[in-house]
């Protein structure tokens, strides 16, 4: 019998199982084996004890006089002894997946490594341990794609209860993939000395990280890069070349978002807390470098900062801001002081009068009632002159952009030169609604638009 406990000891071990579990099991087993012998639906009509050290094996029925009369297991027949190796078997099974529940669980957001298994549907597979994780497509970097066999590093995501499995779900396009790799190859940010104040990132493209260190003699910044690149080079290959962005944590949100938009040069930050929005005046020079390829990096400095992110050329914002005060100003009962406070509250166009509205005039800007509606109604007339201004010029170079790329076809047989066109017509759309409005547009994403 001393095979019993060397079998239990052996799966205890391989499946990670407290043996006291499994004994009671084995026990639960024959206890059912014996019940299906006799034909019996009586629970405590029979009973089994196994030897710890030993490994014996005792199993005997309750009499009615309250004896017990012990049963050789050779008397078990073959049906039996398949009710119990299934019961037995079932309860392993149900011990194990909650040890993995439990080991899993505990897990959760770790850095770990797996091997490729295949792919089921878009859903990578992946051996962990001892047990199989999934990968969802909405969770790989998109165009990557794995080898069986291939090491697979990711995080554990999330373990769920799946009635009679435990599914674990793993991640490589969560923004805390990113974290907890700075973590393993960064020991300032594993120890806390740097933190990573936030982030944001568009997987298998760029992320930005802002930092910030509690030891002044250490740079958050350099620590992070390392000496000639060596760490951040380290966390580049392990995302197949995806670009990162290391800035410098700053509680001015002024200082933070211009820090958020490098490489590109930042002349002014204008913060509207009203509408949670920053206008950003950059030099001509500077604006497809702000805005950045397909708007990349103006969307992930404003997911990076929290501000909805518009980006304007000094000509786009002074226009802006020349509309906004002769419109004000031919309401009777405005002056100056009140312009300027509308610009320190970042009001920089008709349409964020608009936006705003009479409350914040009359609150911090020291204007009646009668005087708020009166600035209110006149930007919002502004306003609608503009937006239909820009409709219409959009429909005129939309009309002269199918021209232009007819003209085109004709002249070289329909190849090589339509692109061109679009390219060039779509610049000068987007030239003539900027003129019109003066700021590029109303309110945030104006930059993403463009871009």
């Amino acid at each position: 019998m001393n095979e019993i406990i060397r079998l239990l000891d052996h799966v205890a071990r391989e499946k990670n199982v407290d043996r006291e579990l499994l004994v009671q099991d084995l026990e639960l087993a024959m206890v059912s084996a014996a019940r299906k012998h006799f034909n019996s639906e009586e629970p405590d009509e029979f009973g089994c004890s196994i030897d710890r050290l030993g490994g014996t094996i005792s199993l005997w029925r309750n009499e009615e006089d309250g004896s017990q009369k012990a049963i050789p297991l050779d008397q078990l027949g073959r049906i039996p002894a398949q009710t119990a190796k299934q019961v037995m078997i079932q309860r392993f099974r149900e011990n194990e997946r909650v040890s993995l529940l439990d080991e899993f669980s505990k897990r959760q957001g770790e850095l770990v490594t797996g091997v490729a298994q295949r792919y089921e549907g878009n859903a990578l597979i992946v051996q962990l341990e001892r047990a199989e994780g999934f990968m969802p497509k909405s969770e790989q970097i998109p165009g990557e794609q794995f080898q069986a066999g291939d090491r697979v590093r990711c995080i554990l995501l999330d373990v769920r209860d799946a009635g009679s499995q435990v599914k674990i779900v793993m991640s490589r396009a969560h923004p805390d993939f990113i974290r907890r790799l700075f973590e393993s190859e960064v020991p300032e940010v594993a120890e806390r000395t740097i933190e990573i104040k936030a982030m944001a990132r568009e997987p298998g493209f760029r992320t930005k990280l802002a930092v910030s260190s509690v030891d002044s003699k250490v740079d958050a910044v350099g620590a992070c890069v390392g000496v000639r690149g060596s760490r951040i080079r380290n966390i580049v290959d392990e995302l197949g070349g995806e670009k990162i962005d290391i800035v410098r944590w700053n509680e001015s949100s002024q200082v933070l978002i211009s820090n958020a938009l490098k490489p590109a040069e930042v002349e002014e930050v204008s913060l509207c807390f009203e509408l949670g929005r920053a206008t950003i005046i950059v030099r001509d020079d500077q604006l497809s470098l702000a805005i950045g390829r397909r708007g990349q990096n103006v969307r992930l400095a404003a997911r990076l900062t929290g501000w909805d992110v518009d980006i304007l050329t000094p000509p786009e914002f002074e226009k802006g801001l020349g509309i906004l005060q002769a419109t004000v100003k031919t309401v009777e009962g405005a002056v100056d002081e009140m312009l300027d406070k509308m610009g320190a509250l970042g009001m920089i166009s008709v349409f964020d009068v608009e936006e705003i509205g009479e409350p914040i005039l009359v609150e911090e800007c020291g204007m009646s009632e009668e005087l708020a509606v009166a600035v209110v109604n006149a930007c919002s007339e502004r306003a609608k002159t503009l937006a239909a201004e820009m409709q219409r010029e959009s429909a005129e170079a939309a009309e002269r952009k199918a021209a232009e790329v007819a003209v085109a076809d004709a002249l070289l047989g329909g190849h090589g030169s339509g692109h061109s066109a679009v390219a060039t017509t779509d610049a000068q759309s987007e030239s003539a609604a900027d003129s019109i409005l003066g700021i590029g547009g109303a309110g945030a994403g104006t930059a993403e638009s463009r871009a």
